[in-house]
């Protein structure tokens, strides 16, 4: 009996873990012409999903902006609020619509 393997979801998998865990990726990229350095780049970037990004403190203030601009148009609409969003975000925004 050989192993099998469900290739269909190894992506989904990765994806899943990369979203919920978070990577952090770090890369030194150095372009040289006859053995001279022209051009030395340093990368970072941090990737994961906006719950595991905020729970790093990372992306918080965008975050309750972009929900606080979602919040208003609900309210133009006539839609119910997001229950995700911050209290005080959501009395400050009735606030000033007074």
């Amino acid at each position: 009996m050989k192993p099998t393997k469900d290739s269909e979801h190894a992506l989904v998998d990765v994806l899943d873990v990369l979203m919920r865990e978070g990577a952090m990726i770090q890369a030194d990229v150095l372009v040289t012409v006859a053995d001279v350095p022209l051009v030395g780049i340093n990368l970072r970037a941090a990737v994961a999903g906006l719950t595991t990004m905020r729970e790093y403190g990372l992306f918080e203030n965008w975050d309750i902006e972009k929900r606080g601009i979602d919040e208003d148009r609900r309210r133009e609409l006539g839609r119910r609020p997001d229950p995700g969003l911050p209290q005080e975000r959501a009395e400050s925004g009735a606030s000033s619509d007074e």
